[in-house]
């Protein structure tokens, strides 16, 4: 069998398994492409040929439906053996779900995935430091337990990374009920002398990059509703105040996070037939995280440069200068934008929003 052909099928046998095992509990399903980890009692399914996807999953829920008995596993021949793995998890706001976290090897995202596995989710962290985000998994894996984390190396601008980075996921996990789009850079400077270069950086990044991850991660989603109607799954993006708002002189920033909400509606009307919902999240600044304190290239160092806040001489002048905007009186923090993530997550009849996280800074009219 041609690679393409059993990615595919593999993108549409486990994530359908995880529902039509147990679809109170979406299980882990784990793939491996050698027959001899098939047991006895493993149920043998032969995807019938030149069929529709919905034919495919109808067929795979009857012979699971016959099956006597629990069903361990599926063997699918020439294609390899689907192991349900483990007893699902029941406890925490995450409990059993399979998440997807883009930007996660450090800061914002690193912490972001450190709040889902701690309220019981499995976690793939993502980056285009690949390095980074395995380091970070195995530090999770440490504490909250073997295989509950996996790192892979992703360039959220490239559709085939996007693609194989996904394919491990559903290799390991079987698929994913939460995907949280948080890789985003930002290039500060004026409209009157921001390089094009740094303009479409900001702008393939945090604009394209949510595109193509909801486009190779839509299909998966899908079929995990095919196998279960009740089924709901979550796109969010971690977006900004400055997509609710213009920000001086960080136009392309601005301009990509607008837009990046335009994507989150649209993408919401038309992914809720198969039930996935898709909303956004607007934190304000995240002050003590490497975006703004990194002190090379961090946020407080090009706003000093480029002159945001007039009159102040050092990093902490910007700092308060922004501190002084928000009427709550300080930066945003992770488990603020986490309140807001599992509200989404919980929520049954909200798509297509933009939740403001920003201490007062931004409210909508």
């Amino acid at each position: 069998m041609a690679v393409t052909e059993s990615k595919k099928l593999i993108s549409l046998i486990a994530p359908a398994l995880r529902l039509l095992i147990d679809a109170e509990n979406p299980r882990v399903i784990r793939f491996s492409d050698s027959s001899e980890e098939a047991s006895e009692s493993a149920l043998t399914f032969e995807p019938p040929a030149d069929v529709s996807i919905e034919q495919i999953v109808q067929k795979l829920s009857l012979a699971i439906q016959n099956a006597s008995g629990s069903v361990p596993a599926v063997m699918v021949p020439g294609l390899g053996v689907f192991s349900v793995w483990d007893k699902p998890i029941t406890s925490g706001r995450a409990a059993g779900k399979v998440a997807v976290v883009t930007g996660a090897a450090q800061g914002f995202g690193l912490e972001i995935a450190q709040h889902l596995i701690a309220q019981g989710a499995y976690i793939a962290l993502t980056d285009i430091n690949k390095q980074g985000a395995i380091d970070a998994a195995e530090k999770l894996c440490k504490t909250f337990g073997q295989d509950r984390a996996i790192g892979l190396g992703i360039n959220v601008t490239d559709g085939a990374s996007i693609g194989e980075a996904l394919h491990q996921v559903v290799c390991r996990y079987g698929g994913l009920d939460v995907f949280i789009s948080n890789a985003g850079v930002l290039k500060a400077e004026s409209v009157k002398t921001q390089p094009e270069k740094d303009f479409d950086f900001v702008t393939s990044v945090n604009y394209k990059g949510y595109f193509l991850c909801v486009q190779k991660i839509a299909p998966i989603l899908a079929v995990q509703h095919l196998a279960c109607a009740d089924y709901r799954s979550d796109i969010i993006q971690i977006n900004s105040k400055s997509g609710l708002v213009g920000s001086n002189r960080n136009a392309a920033y601005a301009g990509s996070k607008f837009g990046g909400l335009g994507l989150t509606q649209s993408f919401a009307l038309e992914l809720i037939e198969d039930g996935i919902k898709v909303n956004a999240v607007c934190p304000g600044n995240f002050f003590d995280g490497p975006l703004w304190s990194d002190p090379e290239n961090g946020l407080f160092v090009q706003y000093l440069r480029t002159g945001k806040i007039p009159d102040a001489k050092t990093i902490e002048d910007v700092r308060k200068g922004y501190e002084a905007k928000v009427p709550m009186g300080r930066g945003c923090t992770t488990q603020d934008v986490m309140q807001a993530v599992f509200y989404l997550m919980d929520q049954k009849y909200e798509t297509g929003q933009a939740m403001p996280v920003t201490g007062g800074q931004v409210m909508l009219s």
